[in-house]
């Protein structure tokens, strides 16, 4: 079972990105899905996150209005269009399988994560 986060790179302060996530060894489209991330030399924080059936979508107040979460099932993956970005953005992003199908903010609900990719904002 793998999440594979896709799209990082180097744009400039507000410029857009939009990361994929792709899932592959089992289906996640029963699971809630979501984005962290992680600054250097800080915890990892919530960024978005979206239910099984995209009925339900909560975005960090860092990130809402800038940031757009959507899923696709029957591709399995998952992607985060991101816009207007800070040099506050900077960081590792990952993607995140939720254990049940509700979405979640908390980083203990999620039972697989992707290995990251990097986004960086510069000024």
């Amino acid at each position: 079972v793998q999440l594979q986060a896709s799209g990082g790179g180097l744009v400039q302060t507000g410029g857009s990105l939009r990361l994929s996530c792709a899932a592959s060894g089992r289906t996640f489209s029963n699971n809630g899905m979501g984005w962290f991330r992680q600054a250097p030399g800080k915890e990892r924080e919530f960024v978005a996150t979206i239910s099984w059936n995209g009925s339900r979508i909560y975005y960090a107040d860092t990130v809402k209005g800038r940031f757009t979460l959507s899923r696709d099932n029957t591709k399995n993956t998952v992607t985060l269009q991101m816009s207007s970005l800070k040099p506050e953005d900077t960081a590792v992003y990952y993607c995140a399988a939720q254990r049940s199908s509700g979405g979640s903010s908390y980083t203990r609900d999620y039972g697989y994560w992707g290995q990251g990719t990097l986004v960086t904002v510069s000024s």
